[in-house]
């Protein structure tokens, strides 16, 4: 495990890059097909423990904002090395921690390097234009022992779909470095 923060190549404003990715439901899924009021993408796999650690916190988020903004989780690992990453396993993921938002896999990996994701989990937070308006951390429990006391994201969404400003647009996420194909 190599542990990484996030990196901000995307800055505020800048647009979500489009993308086509198979989702866990067996389905073509692109960005721009949603419609909704923002729209959050994280970068994340299975096998990592900051992302399992966020489990509870993804669920939530979807639960809370669901119908509101479009959710999505990206799993761009090496899965021939990591096989707790292939899409069989993506599946499986969706089912026991009973994930609502769609889960798509980026075999090629072209998607995280266009949106510069680092590491996982690596969330990024796109207002009804596709601006981003947030990258960074889902609360502020940085290891995966630890309980959160502020809920980031969370806060982040309501201020922007409020018509608030969101005051930190940067703020890092820790995890697992992505697996990258050599």
């Amino acid at each position: 495990m190599v542990l990484m923060e996030s990196q901000a190549r995307l800055k505020t404003g800048d647009e979500a890059p489009d993308f086509e990715l198979m989702g866990t439901d067996g389905k073509m899924h692109r960005l721009s097909s949603y419609d909704l009021e923002g729209y959050l993408v994280i970068f994340m796999c299975n096998h990592c423990p900051y992302v399992k650690a966020k489990s509870d916190a993804l669920n939530e988020l979807y639960d809370k904002f669901g119908g509101k903004i479009a959710m999505m989780g990206i799993n761009s690992n090496d899965s021939v090395k990591y096989p707790d990453d292939s899409y069989e396993s993506m599946k499986q993921a969706v089912r026991e921690k009973g994930f609502g938002f769609d889960y798509l896999v980026d075999e090629t990996q072209e998607v995280a390097r266009t949106y510069g994701a680092t590491c996982t989990p690596d969330p990024f937070l796109f207002d009804s234009q596709r601006r981003l308006v947030f990258h960074g951390r889902i609360d502020n429990a940085m290891k995966p022992d630890d309980a959160a006391t502020e809920k980031t994201m969370i806060n982040n969404i309501e201020s922007m779909l409020a018509g608030k400003s969101i005051q930190k647009d940067f703020d890092p996420s820790i995890g697992c470095s992505i697996k990258w194909k050599d």
